[in-house]
């Protein structure tokens, strides 16, 4: 990548997290020099916060009374005379099980023993483990290491306290960060882009599927939130 342009269409994959660390360190670089490319950026970044402030569509009020209704008029449509009912039974159950007791009293004895072993297999309740993620619970990025240490005290490099807010994809990766307290300088701004690029997320869930979140790292922990 040479020129705005180029950066430039690297702009969507950048937001999305979806370049290597050193395309994302080339990319961050040009920003902070050129200043054209820096609002061309700013305005995306505002573009994105403008959708995800929208949240989620809000289901119908009513999504409940239509469904009801869905299902009754299915099942009025499907209503079958008391003739058809009992043929269908005896075409599903009766009659399929005759024919396989024309095959011999051992194949009726085999047939019913594996459809009991089936239905017990069936039937048995599954345990409910205690990790099992709550199915309707949102969970936020957790820091779960870096390469260049166990935590945010190897950010003790750094000539003064930092607060970063971190913004994590759905695969753990750190695409994009902002300072929002302490030094703010380039060689801060290069320090914390290191460690970040270095640390491995483990990425924020919704419904048990993973999606972009924000974790919030300071030097005496780390606290997230989605």
């Amino acid at each position: 990548m040479n020129g705005c342009s180029d950066f430039q269409t690297k702009f969507s994959e950048y937001l999305d997290g979806r370049l290597t660390g050193l395309e994302m360190q080339a990319v961050s670089a040009h920003i902070d020099s050129c200043s054209g490319c820096a609002m061309e950026w700013n305005s995306l970044r505002r573009t994105q916060v403008a959708l995800a402030a929208l949240g989620p569509v809000p289901e119908p009020p009513d999504l409940a009374l239509r469904i009801r209704v869905a299902v009754s008029q299915e099942r009025a449509r499907r209503a079958r005379s008391p003739l058809q009912t009992l043929n269908m039974a005896w075409q599903n159950t009766i009659g399929p099980f005759l024919l396989q007791a024309a095959a011999g009293f051992a194949s009726a004895v085999l047939l019913i023993g594996t459809v009991a072993v089936m239905v017990g297999i069936v039937a048995q309740p599954q345990k409910a483990q205690a990790g099992d993620e709550p199915l309707g619970a949102a969970t936020a990025p957790r820091l779960n290491y870096s390469i260049a240490g166990t935590g945010d005290n190897d950010m003790a490099a750094l000539p003064s306290p930092v607060v970063v807010e971190a913004y994590v994809n759905d695969s753990g990766q750190v695409y994009d960060f902002n300072i929002i307290s302490g030094p703010n300088d380039a060689a801060t701004r290069s320090e914390v882009e290191n460690l970040l690029l270095q640390s491995v997320f483990t990425p924020a869930k919704f419904w048990g599927h993973p999606v972009r979140g924000i974790a919030v790292l300071s030097f005496s922990g780390v606290s997230v939130r989605g």
